[in-house]
């Protein structure tokens, strides 16, 4: 498993590494868009719709993200657009966690379908935009969810149960401790004033995220990540709820020793759309 883990990883990396740092937003763009497609494909499986119509469902997702770049979204500011995501993933995301896992079936397939394609959409234009802003940007972006969910293992397999005796959601996902929340969110601090301290020295007038909000306050840049941070966790325990209404593991094979697509943009499905909001809102 860990050979396979390490091979997939190498692998999408050579893919990856090279369209992230091409001089054009473009490939990495499209690349994005192969990955929305097939996530799109792995949500109508996990909704319980069949290898047709979850072909169309990744279809339709690419469809979309099509029409939004040729009408010329991505160069825009797109400010309400990111709120109502954003808003939608704090209000929308604790409902549903606070629901359960037995509740989530009891909704429509339809609407299940549609708020999951909307979620992938929204999640391409806010990588891609994301990126159109610069690589040092959308890098911050993403180290910020990788160091979360990094700090957070470790800090869970060491200290789970020492501070708090409930666990974080165990009928979502037992493995979760509260302990590990505390532990991604102390990581995040770290990187964030690391990385604006390094922008300094370094980045020049390419602006991170956190030198972005940083501008204002230490104390403004200190409580978006702590926020960014937990709302990566909805996004974990989100797919995990959606995967035990489902009864699986994993929500594909695509990814030989790290399931599938999902299992690997679960925390950024939240995370990239509030970036944009929190930038867009606070910042000149």
């Amino acid at each position: 498993m860990l050979k396979q883990r390490v091979i997939t990883a190498l692998v999408l990396l050579l893919i990856l590494l090279p369209a992230l740092f091409y001089h054009s937003p473009v490939p990495f763009s499209a690349l994005a868009l192969l990955f929305i497609a097939a996530g799109a494909w792995e949500w109508g499986r996990l909704n319980g719709f069949g290898q047709q119509a979850s072909f169309l469902s990744g279809l339709a997702c690419v469809l979309a993200c099509l029409v939004a770049w040729w009408l010329g979204l991505l160069e825009q500011s797109l400010t309400l657009l990111w709120l109502f995501a954003g808003l939608a993933w704090v209000f929308a995301g604790a409902w549903v966690l606070y629901r359960g896992v037995s509740a989530w079936s009891g909704h429509p397939r339809v609407i299940r379908l549609i708020s999951g394609l909307l979620a992938l959409w929204l999640v391409w234009l806010a990588v891609t935009q994301a990126r159109m802003m610069g690589v040092n940007f959308l890098l911050s972006i993403l180290a910020l969810v990788w160091v979360a969910d990094i700090f957070a293992y470790f800090a869970g397999k060491a200290l789970a149960g020492r501070f708090s005796r409930s666990k974080l959601a165990p009928s979502i996902s037992p493995g979760k401790s509260w302990e590990g929340v505390w532990g991604g969110m102390a990581g995040v601090v770290m990187l964030a004033f690391a990385w604006q301290a390094a922008d300094k020295v370094w980045a020049g007038t390419s602006f991170s995220f956190f030198s972005a909000i940083g501008l204002k306050s230490g104390w403004l840049l200190l409580v978006v990540v702590i926020f960014m941070a937990a709302m990566s966790v909805v996004g974990d325990l989100f797919e995990s709820l959606v995967k035990r209404s489902a009864g699986v593991k994993d929500s594909s094979g695509l990814l030989p020793g790290h399931g599938g697509v999902l299992d690997r943009v679960d925390a950024l499905l939240p995370t990239l759309p509030l970036a944009m909001m929190l930038h867009s809102m606070l910042t000149p």
